[in-house]
């Protein structure tokens, strides 16, 4: 289960791959990702050969749609795809992953939800963020987003692609 610190922050790995955050605390956030890669050579793993493999016209279809490629009961694979910015997302359950492979967005992370409802079970939207910090995400980025740290699209320079792995903290 992940734990995250209060006070600490999201990790935004660029294409040259440094590392921009708020605190050194933040590097915690980078366990996810370690995680969910060794996690998901091993937990993607069907019974006979342990290997999954997403054919390249199901891939392009689901980047043309923005929908799901793979979910179990420990984490999810979608191919996202934005033309505009998004409501506010907060998980109870998950940690994301985003690796952004076309375009670029205002990214909002943290901050307090504006006219937040409930649309499912552990699952928040909201109208935006206000008091958030702003980033601007561009191909070859990763953001990983903890458990409960509202996050929103906020202006999307598109079309964004990009692919989410939902990681599901219980």
């Amino acid at each position: 289960m992940l734990m995250r610190k209060p006070g600490t922050e999201c990790i935004l790995i660029t294409g040259s791959y440094r590392i921009k955050s708020s605190s050194m605390k933040s590097v915690l956030c980078l366990v996810p990702v370690l995680g969910t890669l060794v996690f998901l050579g091993r937990a993607a793993d069907p019974p006979q050969s342990g290997v999954i493999q997403i054919d390249h016209e199901k891939v392009a279809a689901a980047f043309a749609k923005g929908e799901a490629l793979l979910a179990t009961n420990n984490f999810k694979v979608q191919a996202g795809r934005r033309e505009v910015s998004g409501e506010v997302e907060v998980h109870d359950h998950d940690t994301d992953i985003f690796y952004i492979l076309e375009g670029s967005a205002t990214f909002v992370t943290g901050g307090n939800t504006v006219q937040s409802r409930t649309v499912a079970p552990g699952e928040t939207r909201a109208r935006e963020i206000v008091g958030g910090q702003e980033r601007d995400l561009t191909k070859g980025d990763i953001i990983v987003i903890p458990t409960g740290v509202p996050h929103w699209f906020k202006k999307v320079r598109g079309p964004l692609l990009y692919y989410v792995v939902k990681v599901t903290n219980q």
